[in-house]
C-alpha cells in the first residue's frame, strides 16, 4: 500500500470511529437544544457552469445541541432553483437539491476534567463530521461525500464563536449531460486538504443576532477532468430579528432576517471563460425561520 493511500484510509478510519462515537455518546440526556424550520429565498444563486443569475428557494431543518462531553450540530437543506437551473434535458422545471451537514464536536476539557481556558479561549474541542449531497441538474449532477476532522477553539464571547482547523476529505460521481463531465464514470477522490472554519452566533441587542459561518478552503488538486482546482472563500452571514413578542410567542420561536452569501471559486472551480460567471456567487436572501 502506498503512503497516500494509507494515510487516506486511516484519516477516513479515525474520522468514522468519531462519528459514530459521537452517535454513541449523544445517547447521554442533552443539556440543550435548539430545532428550527426555516426558509431562505434569493434571486442572485451562481453555478459553476452556467453564466446566468438563478433563482433558488431553500426549506432547512437545523438541529443543535450540547451534552456533557461536547456538542451536535445537524443541518439538511432542501434546495429548489428556477427554470435558468434546468434539472435536465428534457425539463423546464428547475434542479432540485439536498445537502446534508453534520459536526459533532468533543469538548477535550470536560472530557479530560482539566481547565484548558486561556486568553479569550474558554474550551478546545475535537470536531468530527461529514457533508452529503444530492443533486439532478443538467450541467453537473453532484453526488459529493465528504469526511470532516480536526481541532477547533470554543470563544469566550456573548453567545457563541467557534473556530476550526479540520482536514477534508471529499469526493464525487459528478454525471452531468455534456463532456467533460458526461465522460466521468467512477466516483473521484480529490487531495485531501484543509479548511479554516468558523461559525458564530452574538447577540447584538434583546431581538437582534448577527449568526453565520466562513469556510475558508484549500485547493483540492485537480479534479475530475484533469484541471487544476482554485481555494475557496465562501461567507454566509445573517442579520435575524426575533419577532416572537410579536406573536405572542416565547422568544426566539419566530425569526426574520437578511442573508448574505459570498462564494469564491465555488466548489473549487476557477474557469472563467468556460463556466462563465458561475465560480464567484453574491446571494442576497429572505429568511425565515421556526424554533420549536
Amino acid at each position: 500500500m502506498n503512503r497516500a493511500l494509507f494515510q487516506e484510509n486511516l484519516f477516513t478510519n479515525v474520522t468514522v470511529f468519531a462519528i459514530i462515537s459521537c452517535a454513541t455518546a449523544y445517547s447521554s440526556a442533552a443539556d440543550w437544544s435548539d430545532t428550527s424550520l426555516s426558509f431562505r429565498t434569493g434571486n442572485r444563486f451562481e453555478e459553476p457552469f452556467n453564466p446566468q443569475a438563478i433563482s433558488k428557494n431553500i426549506f432547512a431543518l437545523t438541529h443543535a445541541s450540547g451534552y456533557q462531553y461536547g456538542s451536535n450540530f445537524f443541518n439538511v437543506d432542501f434546495l429548489q432553483s428556477d427554470s435558468k437551473d434546468p434539472a435536465s434535458l428534457t425539463q423546464s422545471s428547475g434542479a432540485q437539491e439536498a445537502y446534508v451537514v453534520y459536526r459533532h464536536t468533543f469538548d477535550l476539557g470536560k472530557i479530560s476534567g482539566k481547565n484548558m481556558q486561556f486568553g479569550t479561549v474558554r474550551g478546545v474541542g475535537m470536531t468530527a463530521g461529514f457533508d452529503w449531497n444530492t443533486k439532478n441538474d443538467v450541467g453537473y449532477n453532484s453526488r459529493k461525500r465528504m469526511l470532516v476532522l480536526g481541532p477547533t477553539l470554543m470563544w469566550d464571547v456573548p453567545g457563541f464563536l467557534n473556530t476550526s482547523l479540520v482536514l477534508l476529505q471529499e469526493s464525487n460521481a459528478p454525471s452531468g449531460a455534456f463532456p467533460p463531465i458526461s465522460n466521468v464514470k467512477t466516483r473521484y477522490r480529490y487531495k485531501t486538504h484543509p479548511m479554516l472554519t468558523m461559525s458564530w452566533g452574538i447577540g447584538l441587542s434583546d431581538f437582534i443576532s448577527f449568526e453565520g459561518y466562513a469556510n475558508f478552503i484549500a485547493n483540492k488538486g485537480l479534479n475530475e477532468v484533469g484541471q487544476q482546482t482554485g481555494a475557496e472563500t465562501n461567507i454566509d452571514m445573517q442579520l435575524m430579528w426575533d419577532i416572537s413578542h410579536l406573536t405572542g410567542n416565547k422568544s426566539k420561536t419566530f425569526k426574520l432576517g437578511i442573508e448574505y452569501q459570498y462564494w469564491n471559486n465555488k466548489f473549487g472551480n476557477t474557469d472563467t471563460i468556460t463556466h462563465g460567471n458561475g465560480y464567484r456567487a453574491n446571494s442576497p436572501m429572505l429568511r425565515a425561520e421556526y424554533h420549536f
